[in-house]
């Protein structure tokens, strides 16, 4: 997947626009997961939600195996579908609990034809629940339960094998472990780990935590105000931020992630995407800032070599 230029904004009264992602340029490649992170607020489950066309954007270009997929009509979307799944933060919520978890699991397989163009047969879906049921590690018994009768770490198991039931190429995962506790969170990324091994998927992984990013990223793309501020391989971005926000980021982190990090505080609130400071987006909270930050908007530029960052005085210095 390619986006160029991608802006989603919200109209709200008095003719303010809620900037929720402005301007994100960014590519997923075949097979690594790229993990989007930053505070509360940043843009990074809008992105998510544009990334599939789960929401309409407001500009830019999104393009998945090379086909444009930013204008495309529901109906012109739904083969694109089977290749292209979420699973979402609230685990419970994404799941309907009237409806027993084998028939929630089975939608997908009677909506979606298979790759001859053909419906599925009833001892076909059946065998798919049971594969679903192994892969995510959960017994058969499960897919004859309501959502309420499991703990939230089997929910979001169950939410995990309901995004792969069309075996998917790309999946969102919009901060899935970021409601549970932290021996199941430690489960769960194992499992998405495992899973990118054994089928070869691609994902972009939504956290704030950046430990669980550094253990399941390849690569990072810190957003700060709905811009990319920096993007790169994970161990050079959590290892040798270049940016001073994603290095107070790192700096909040455990010691055994960061190592020697030097501190960097996070002052203040981030601003209200309504009304964004005016240059660097981050130099309200920045103890660097010059009086170039408030004029000028840094773009993405490289740092070293695959490492990028928007910043007129990176921590690491020009490339």
């Amino acid at each position: 997947m390619e986006v160029r230029d991608l802006r989603k904004a919200y109209r709200l009264s008095r003719g303010q626009m809620l900037r929720a992602v402005d301007g994100v340029s960014l590519s997923v490649m075949p097979g690594e997961v790229l993990g989007l992170v930053g505070e509360s607020g940043c843009g990074k489950s809008t992105l998510g939600r544009c990334l599939l066309r789960l929401m309409d954007v407001s500009s830019g270009r999104i393009l998945f195996e090379g086909r444009d997929i930013t204008s495309l009509n529901e109906r012109a979307m739904r083969p694109l579908r089977q290749r292209m799944q979420m699973v979402f933060q609230d685990s419970y919520a994404s799941l309907n609990p009237r409806r027993r978890i084998g028939d929630l699991l089975a939608e997908p397989l009677r909506v979606h034809p298979d790759a001859d163009g053909r419906r599925r047969s009833a001892a076909t879906i059946t065998a798919r629940l049971h594969e679903l049921m192994e892969l995510v590690s959960l017994p058969r018994t499960a897919l004859e339960r309501y959502a309420h009768e499991f703990s939230g770490g089997q929910r979001q198991r169950i939410n995990i094998a309901r995004a792969l039931a069309l075996s998917p190429r790309l999946v969102v995962a919009d901060e899935p472990v970021s409601a549970l506790d932290v021996s199941v969170q430690a489960q769960i990324v194992n499992l998405f780990v495992d899973l990118q091994a054994r089928l070869g998927l691609t994902y972009v992984f939504v956290a704030h935590d950046l430990a669980v990013v550094r253990q399941i990223s390849t690569r990072v793309a810190v957003m700060y105000l709905g811009a990319v501020v920096e993007l790169g391989e994970t161990d050079s971005v959590l290892h040798h931020p270049a940016h001073p926000y994603t290095a107070a980021l790192t700096a909040a982190v455990p010691r055994p992630i960061v190592g020697g990090m030097r501190a960097i505080p996070l002052r203040g609130d981030i601003p209200s995407p309504v009304a964004r400071p005016s240059g660097c987006r981050f130099h309200t909270r920045c103890p660097y800032a010059q009086d170039r930050c408030r004029v000028d908007e840094p773009v993405l530029r490289p740092v070293r070599q695959g490492h990028e960052v928007a910043c007129h005085f990176p921590l690491d210095g020009p490339a």
